[in-house]
């Protein structure tokens, strides 16, 4: 199989958080994945957390990397079946994306779960990617490490009410 990589490199500032979501809002339109499609606000939205974590807990630059799985083909390429509605080829995508972010730490990922404390602006970053990705981990990576994660086609919407436990909040 054939795999398409694709990298941003992130300056160590949280603006770059948005660059980085409208750079992969792009990279995904190109490589024909509809941009009001599940998998990508998954991904969008997955790739905010991975690089605000990268940025924030490292304080220095990251790199930003898209795998696509391939067929063979040139994403878009050739006659492929066109979207009525928006004009994008369907994607020549034969398994899940790949989301990797390296940064300069070595310190493991570790998962926080906020609680119910709904005024909360952080720790939940990761659960997040937990939730909406088939799989996720990281690895020791030169100075620093590599986390990555897969989001298959079939992605689920991004539903950020869904998992709320409203009982346990009325409480």
């Amino acid at each position: 199989m054939q795999v398409l990589q694709v990298q941003l490199a992130v300056q160590a500032d949280p603006a770059e958080v948005g660059r980085a979501r409208r750079w992969v809002r792009s990279r995904l339109l190109n490589h024909g994945v509809d941009p009001d499609a599940p998998i990508a606000e998954t991904v969008v939205l997955v790739v905010s957390e991975l690089v605000t974590n990268a940025v924030v807990h490292t304080g220095s630059p990251a790199v930003l990397r898209l795998c696509f799985p391939m067929d063979g083909a040139e994403p878009g390429a050739g006659p492929g079946p066109v979207g009525a509605a928006d004009g994008v080829r369907e994607s020549a995508t034969v398994g899940p994306l790949r989301v990797e972010v390296a940064d300069a730490s070595q310190a493991a990922p570790a998962p926080r779960h906020a609680g119910p404390d709904t005024d909360a602006t952080n720790g939940r970053g990761l659960e997040l990617v937990e939730l909406l990705c088939d799989r996720w981990g990281w690895y020791p990576d030169g100075s620093g490490k590599r986390v990555w994660c897969e989001i298959g086609a079939d992605a689920a919407p991004v539903d950020p009410l869904a998992a709320v436990d409203w009982a346990a909040l009325a409480q």
